[in-house]
Parts: C-alpha cells; sequence; structure tokens
C-alpha cells in the first residue's frame, strides 16, 4: 500500500472508486470526491493547484489530495489534507479527512491511510492533526484510536446527527 499524489496513471480505478462510492448512495467523503472528472487532467491539476494555495475555493483553506493505491495500482482510498484550520473545521472536517471504497472496507486501509497522511500532515508542520468524526462511524473510530488519536469532547453539532467526535494526534 502506498500513498500517491492524484494522476492520470490511476484514472480508471479513481473513476471506479467515486462509482462505486455513488451506486452505494453514500456521501462523498473526504468532500474532494465530488469534483467534476470528466476531464481528468483539468481535475488532477486543480486538486495540485488547491495543495498550493491557488484557486482555493471561498471559505476553503489550502489542501492537499492523496490516494491510497494498493498493490495492483487500484485506488482503494482517498484523503484530504487541510494544511490549517478554519473556523469551520474546527467544527466539523478538522485537519484531516478520508474515506476507503466501500468493497475494500473492514481490511485495515482506513488505520493505514489515516496512518500515511499524518506523515504528510508533520511534512506540512502541522504537529498535532485535529481530526472529527461521528461517534456511530465506528470503522474510522477505531482507525483514529489506532493511531494514537486523543478523544478531547464529543458533542451535538447543527445538521449532524449523533455525537460528533473530537480527537488531537500527534504526528
Amino acid at each position: 500500500m502506498k500513498l500517491v499524489i492524484p494522476s492520470t496513471e490511476y484514472q480508471d480505478s479513481y473513476i471506479n472508486m467515486v462509482r462505486e462510492v455513488s451506486e452505494q448512495g453514500e456521501a462523498f467523503v473526504p468532500f474532494v470526491l465530488k469534483e467534476q472528472y470528466d476531464d481528468f487532467s483539468a481535475m488532477v491539476k486543480r486538486l495540485e493547484s488547491y495543495s498550493t494555495g491557488d484557486s482555493v475555493p471561498e471559505n476553503f483553506v489550502p489542501h492537499s489530495t492523496f490516494w491510497l493505491v494498493d498493490e495492483d495500482g487500484c485506488v482503494v482510498g482517498c484523503s484530504n489534507l487541510r494544511h490549517q484550520l478554519n473556523d469551520g473545521l474546527r467544527v466539523l472536517g478538522g485537519h484531516i479527512g478520508y474515506g476507503i471504497k466501500p468493497s475494500e472496507r473492514r481490511k485495515g486501509y482506513a488505520q493505514t491511510i489515516l496512518k500515511l497522511t499524518l506523515i504528510e500532515a508533520n511534512k506540512h508542520g502541522i504537529d498535532k492533526a485535529m481530526l472529527t468524526v461521528n461517534k456511530s462511524n465506528i470503522g474510522s473510530v477505531k482507525a483514529i484510536q489506532s493511531n494514537n488519536g486523543i478523544l478531547e469532547i464529543e458533542k451535538e453539532v447543527p445538521g449532524q446527527s449523533g455525537l460528533v467526535q473530537y480527537y488531537w494526534i500527534n504526528t
């Protein structure tokens, strides 16, 4: 397993992952999975520009996207590292969001993608990463805890069902 920056090399595999998430009727997590990919090269360039702070949408912060690729070169997950927190990310989102392709879950990939993204966070000068997660998302909670996440608080957040937990992880 390896973490890669988005590349046209993985186009078919990435599109298959996004389609699978869509067919399952799931929310696109992380949010960058909603990016239009009809012109795949343009999407890859957009993601790259977001990481340098160029063309970042209003109310967003610079952020880097990564794909978790298996031994066969298939994209099995996506993570998004926010380089800093704004008021919105302090409420919901935190520094890192990640998601695993539905057919590839329960294989430890969430723990792996988070571990590798935390290394990238450290490279961006983030010593302590904040993560938010719905308490009912047991797989993600376990991934965070297995990466030494320390629960700070859990609370209700408007627009969210159930409790949202706030974790911190030293990178």
